[in-house]
C-alpha cells in the first residue's frame, strides 16, 4: 500500500547560518562570508560563491583561493535565534508551522491555499509578509511529499501533482540528506547516499525505479523510506490504526524564568523526562509541541519538525533553541512576562517497530551486525525470507497477530484496544505452532468429543490422543494422555454473514506429562492452536 502524499509548502531561507550571522550583527554582508565546523565549510554567501569558496571545502583551501573570507563557526542557537522572528511573520500567514531547521519551516498546502484563493497566493503572501516584517529574502516551495517540497523550495517552484515524478528523477540522490534532520537519521542518510553512488545509483529517479520490495530486502527499514520519498511519498504510509495518544511532560517553573539560560537548565530535564516516557511506551514522534505561559497569562508555543528516533539531547537542543528565540530579546514579539510553565508534548506519535531503542539505549555494535546479517540472508531468500511478528487485535491467539516483512511498516492492523466480543480468555498460550497440529479429543468410551452449535460438549473429554509428527518438528511430543483437567468449550462465530465466515470451538486441557494445550475444533476436526509453555 504507497497512498497519496499529503500536499506540503515549504519556506526556505538560503543560506540561513550566514544570513543569521549577518542579522547578529557578526559581519558586514558584503563581504565574502562562509560558516564551517570541524570538517569544513558548511554555508557559503553569494560573494564567497563567486570568489569560488563551496560547501565542504576545506577551511584552508577557502582561505586560499579567498584571502578576503571571513570564516565564522556554526552555532544553532546563533541560527534559531535569529530565526524567530521570520517564523512568527508567516505565522501572520499560516495558522500553524512547524519548524524543520532554523532557516525552514514546512506547512499542510491546502487549507491555507484555500484560504488564501490559489497556492501562487499563498507562495507571494509568504514571500511578501516575511520582506516585509523582517527584511529577509525567502523562497516557497510547494510539492506533493516532503522532499518534493523542500526541492521546490530550493528552486522557487510549484510542482503539481502529476509532475512529482518528473520533477524528482533528475535530481541528485544526495537531495535525500535534505528531508532528514536529526543526527542519527542524517548520519545513516547519508551512508545510504554513498552506498547508491557506489552502486551506480546517482538520480533519485534511478533509486525510484527500483522494486520497494528490493530496497528493503538490501536497505532496510531507512532505505525504505528513502525510497518513498524519492518517488514523491510521505516517509511512512498512511496508518489504518488508531493513532496513539501524546505524550506530555511539563513543570512549573519557580521563581519564573526571565532568561534563556535558566529556562533551558529546566528544559534539560525536561526533554529527558519526554524521552524516556517515549522510550517505555515504544513509539516515536513526528512533532515536538514547545509550549510556556507567561507570568500575565500570555501562551507561547512553537512546534518543531522531527524524524527518526531523537535522543533527549537532540530533543533538549530544539528545546533550547526555541527559548532562545523567545527570551533572547530579538524576537519581533518578546514574552510579556517572565515563564510560569513549560511543557513539551510528543505529537503524532507512532510505534518505533524496527526502529525502537533496546531495553538499555540504542542499538548497539551486535544489534546493528544482526540486523545487516538479517539483510543479507532476506537479499538471497526474497522479501518474504525474513518475517518479524506484530501483535494486534484479534480473538484468539493466531488471529492476534501478523507476520510482516524485515523492514516493512511493523504496525497493527486491527487495534489492540477495541472490543472483541467473543475473545478466548486469558491467559492466552505462550507458543502458537504455524501450523495448527491435528489431535484427537476423546471421552472415557474412546469417542471423539463432539459441540454443537449452542457450545455444548457431546461427553466429557478425558485424554489427548497426539499423533505422530510429519517431517516438521513435534510442538507436542506424540502419544495418549490423560487429562488432569480441561475448561471449556467456548463456541466462537466470525462473519456468518459471508462465505468466509468460521465456527470453532476452544478447549483448554492439562495432559499428565506435557503441557497444557489449547484445542481448537473446526470443521469436525480438534487441533493444537497453543502450547502454555
Amino acid at each position: 500500500m504507497t497512498g497519496p502524499a499529503a500536499r506540503r509548502a515549504v519556506l526556505w531561507m538560503p543560506d540561513w547560518p550566514v544570513t543569521a550571522a549577518v542579522a547578529e550583527g557578526l559581519v558586514d554582508p558584503q563581504v565574502p562570508v562562509a560558516v564551517h565546523d570541524a570538517r569544513g565549510v558548511l554555508v557559503a554567501s553569494a560573494p564567497a560563491r563567486a570568489a569560488g569558496v563551496r560547501r565542504g571545502m576545506r577551511r584552508r583551501s577557502a582561505q586560499q583561493i579567498c584571502p578576503e573570507l571571513v570564516l565564522l563557526p556554526t552555532d544553532e542557537v546563533r541560527d534559531a535565534r535569529a530565526f524567530e522572528p521570520l517564523v512568527q511573520a508567516a505565522e501572520t500567514v499560516v495558522a500553524e508551522v512547524a519548524v524543520v531547521r532554523p532557516g525552514m519551516v514546512v506547512f499542510l498546502a491546502h487549507g491555507p491555499a484555500r484560504h488564501v484563493g490559489s497556492e501562487d497566493a499563498l507562495a507571494e503572501a509568504l514571500v511578501g509578509t516575511v520582506a516585509t516584517e523582517t527584511g529577509a529574502e525567502c523562497q516557497v516551495g510547494i510539492g506533493d511529499g516532503l522532499l518534493t517540497a523542500m526541492l521546490a523550495a530550493r528552486a522557487g517552484v510549484l510542482v503539481p501533482s502529476e509532475a512529482s515524478a518528473e520533477f524528482l528523477a533528475g535530481q541528485d540522490v544526495g537531495t535525500l540528506t535534505l528531508a532528514f534532520s536529526t543526527r542519527q537519521a542524517a548520519a545513516r542518510t547519508a551512508e545510504l547516499v554513498d552506498l547508491l553512488r557506489r552502486l551506480g545509483l546517482r538520480t533519485l529517479g534511478e533509486f525510484a525505479a527500483l522494486e520497494a520490495g528490493d530496497v528493503a530486502a538490501r536497505f532496510g527499514a531507512h532505505g525504505l523510506a528513502a525510497h518513498r520519498l524519492a518517488r514523491g511519498l510521505d516517509t511512512f504510509p498512511p496508518s489504518t490504526h488508531r493513532p496513539e495518544d501524546d505524550v506530555l511532560a511539563a513543570t512549573e517553573l519557580d521563581p519564573p524564568a526571565e532568561r534563556s539560560d535558566v529556562a533551558a537548565f529546566v528544559a534539560r530535564s525536561l526533554a529527558e523526562q519526554l524521552a524516556e516516557r517515549m522510550l517505555r511506551r515504544g513509539v516515536v514522534c513526528a512533532r515536538l509541541r514547545v509550549a510556556a505561559r507567561t507570568e500575565d497569562g500570555t501562551e507561547l508555543v512553537r512546534t518543531w519538525s522531527i524524524d527518526g528516533t531523537p535522543t533527549a539531547a537532540e530533543l533538549t537542543d530544539r528545546v533550547r533553541w526555541q527559548l532562545e528565540g523567545w527570551l533572547s530579546g530579538r524576537s519581533g514579539r518578546p514574552p510579556s512576562a517572565p515563564l510560569t510553565r513549560l511543557e513539551l508534548l510528543a505529537q503524532e506519535v507512532s510505534p518505533a517497530g524496527v526502529v525502537q531503542d533496546g531495553l538499555w539505549g540504542r542499538a548497539r555494535r551486535g544489534e546493528a551486525q544482526a540486523g545487516r546479517a538479517a539483510l543479507r540472508v532476506q537479499g538471497l531468500l526474497g522479501a518474504d525470507g525474513i518475517l518479524v511478528p506484530v501483535l494486534q487485535g484479534g480473538r484468539d491467539p493466531r488471529g492476534a497477530a501478523r507476520m510482516v516483512a524485515w523492514g516493512d511498516d511493523a504496525a497493527p492492523l486491527r487495534r489492540t484496544d477495541a472490543p472483541w466480543p467473543g475473545q478466548l480468555p486469558a491467559p492466552w498460550p505462550a507458543t502458537v505452532p504455524t501450523e495448527p497440529v491435528p489431535v484427537r479429543l476423546l471421552d472415557a468410551g474412546g469417542g471423539d468429543v463432539r459441540v454443537d452449535a449452542r457450545g455444548t460438549a457431546s461427553s466429557t473429554p478425558t485424554r489427548v490422543l497426539v499423533p505422530p509428527p510429519g517431517k516438521s518438528a513435534p510442538v507436542v511430543r506424540a502419544g495418549e494422555y490423560p487429562l488432569l483437567a480441561w475448561a471449556g468449550p467456548w463456541h466462537g462465530t466470525e462473519r456468518w454473514w459471508s462465505e468466509q465466515g468460521r465456527r470453532r470451538a476452544y478447549v483448554q486441557v492439562v495432559p499428565e506429562g506435557v503441557p497444557a494445550l489449547l484445542l481448537a475444533l473446526e470443521r469436525g476436526a480438534w487441533c493444537v492452536e497453543g502450547v502454555y509453555d
